[in-house]
Parts: C-alpha cells; sequence; structure tokens
C-alpha cells in the first residue's frame, strides 16, 4: 500500500466523485475479476473512468477489461480517505501534526539571528544529548556522526512522506497533453484544443497540490536537522568546548590545513560549514543506496 495511498489521496483532493467512482470500480473488479467501461457507465462519468487509469489504479489487464492494482491497498486507503477531516483535503495533505511542525519550524528559525533563542535550544536542550558525545570524541567526528544522523532522517522523512512515482505520473501526463496539443495544432483542431486546455488547467492544479506535498517532508526534516545545527553554530562560537587538540589544525580535503573552525574558506563560507557539508552530501547520498530510496520522479 506504499504508493497506492498517495494515489487514492491525490484522487480524494480532487473531489468526493473520484473515490467514489474508485469505490464503485473496486465493487465490479472484486466481484467479476475484471471490470470495463460498460459495467460502470451507469454509475461513474467518462472522465472518471479516465482519470483512474491515468491514476495508476486501474491498469489493463490484457485487452480483457481493467483490473484494480493493489485492491486491499485501494481498499484501505478509501478507508482513511472517508475518515480523514475534510480541512486535510483542503491544504493538499496536510495534517494538523504537519502544521505544528511547520510553526515549530518557523520558531527554530529565531534561532539564528536571537542569541537567546540559540542558547536556550543549543545549549539547554540538545547540548544535554550530545554534550557528552563532544566531551568524548574530536570535533571533526562529532560532526561527521551528526550528518549522518541528519542523512538518515532526512531519507527516511523523504521515503515516507514523498510519492516520487506520483511526480512520475503527472510528468508523463503533461508530456503525453504537449504531444497531443502539437497533434491537434498540426490538425487545426480547435475543439481538441480548448479541451486541452482545460485538461492542461486541470494539471496545473495538480501540480499545485503536488508542491505542498513535496514541502511537507521539508518541515519535519528542518525540525530535526535545525536543532543539531544550532548546536554546532552554539558551540563553535564559543557556548562550548570543543574537544581538539590546541592549537586545533584541521585537514579539509582541496583546502588542505586550517587553523581554526571559524576561519573562511571561501568567501564566507568558515571551515566548520564546509565540513559539514560535505559529510551530509556525502553520507546522504551512501543511505539513500543502502535504503533503496528514490529522490527523483519514477513512473
Amino acid at each position: 500500500m506504499a504508493r497506492t495511498a498517495p494515489k487514492v489521496e491525490r484522487l480524494a483532493e480532487d473531489g468526493e466523485e473520484l473515490t467514489d467512482a474508485l469505490a464503485a470500480v473496486l465493487s465490479v473488479a472484486e466481484e467479476q475479476g475484471t471490470v470495463t467501461w460498460s459495467d460502470v457507465s451507469d454509475d461513474i462519468t467518462s472522465g472518471e473512468w479516465g482519470r483512474l487509469i491515468e491514476s495508476g489504479l486501474l491498469i489493463d489487464a490484457d485487452g480483457e477489461g481493467f483490473v484494480v492494482d493493489d485492491p486491499e491497498g485501494v481498499r484501505e486507503a478509501l478507508e482513511d480517505a472517508d475518515a480523514a477531516p475534510s480541512e486535510d483535503d483542503e491544504d493538499g495533505g496536510w495534517s494538523t501534526w504537519d502544521k505544528l511542525a511547520g510553526l515549530g519550524t518557523l520558531g527554530l528559525f529565531a534561532g539564528y539571528s536571537l542569541t537567546s533563542v540559540r542558547d536556550a535550544i543549543a545549549g539547554g536542550f540538545v547540548d544535554l544529548f550530545l554534550g557528552p558525545l563532544n566531551d568524548l570524541l574530536p570535533f571533526y567526528v562529532v560532526i561527521l556522526v551528526l550528518a549522518v544522523i541528519t542523512g538518515t532522517t532526512s531519507t527516511i522523512l523523504q521515503d515516507n512522506l514523498m510519492d516520487m512515482s506520483g511526480m512520475g505520473d503527472h510528468q508523463e501526463k503533461m508530456e503525453d497533453l504537449k504531444e497531443r496539443r502539437q497533434a491537434a495544432k498540426e490538425r487545426d483542431d480547435q475543439e481538441a484544443l480548448d479541451r486541452l486546455e482545460q485538461e492542461q488547467m486541470e494539471l496545473m492544479t495538480d501540480q499545485m497540490g503536488m508542491f505542498k506535498q513535496q514541502f511537507r517532508p521539508m518541515v519535519w526534516i528542518m525540525l530535526v536537522n535545525i536543532p543539531l545545527f544550532l548546536w554546532i553554530y552554539w558551540i563553535v562560537f564559543g557556548g562550548g568546548q570543543i574537544h581538539d587538540p590546541t592549537p586545533p589544525v584541521i585537514t579539509l580535503p582541496i583546502f588542505g590545513e586550517v587553523e581554526a573552525w571559524r576561519n573562511a574558506i571561501a568567501g564566507p563560507i568558515q571551515a566548520w560549514i564546509l565540513w559539514y557539508f560535505l559529510c551530509s552530501l556525502s553520507f546522504t547520498q551512501i543511505i539513500r543506496k543502502a535504503l533503496n530510496v528514490e529522490t527523483t520522479p519514477t513512473g
């Protein structure tokens, strides 16, 4: 059901008529094994039938009709859609918890400019957990460990909260629409062009919903990552003690030896920022490969 639920959720966002149509098709398919347009033409419109096929929930059964892909997952997703509060649908699938996480993230951003907020978050709460680690390990290893933590949490959150297959389906629909529009122009078929323009508007509406869905995991990622990043900032700028040789000598790839973590490396970019992002980018790629997480749209 991992990929089925987001597809049903997108149908629910487009209107209750589509979920009702899906339920009608599912009922006939479970009774007969396959379903054809003539079986359900009295209950759903041709547009709804086409939308179900486009969503990937209804797939061709080698010319013998259509079958519902993952019927058990569809049934569970329909039950969840019926139980979900309507205001979530209006906000692109964002739950109350997502909104609270968004508010929390906005509050955490204040830590970058307000010392009192940064000291309370980094020096008060986060240091309780990371302080012992900092006492045991050199600071460059501490940053490496935190990069692994943030890379792992980001990958897991993206995998669970983003539907890359849905984004791929949308891209395929846009490409197909472009080809059909070009063909209609060559035929000088104004009626088809008007119909395709309406279809394009509907796809643009779907795209706005996808943008909201893409931003949803970012809220949770920042909620985890910002406190850790603030703690590194707090340590580097004197909030705590760095467990390093005195004086510290840091050797960075390409840039060589650096005498202090606050030294500028490239413009305003300091050594600690560069080391964090090098570790984060490297380990995030490794973690994504290890967990087989897709981060690009797939059909």
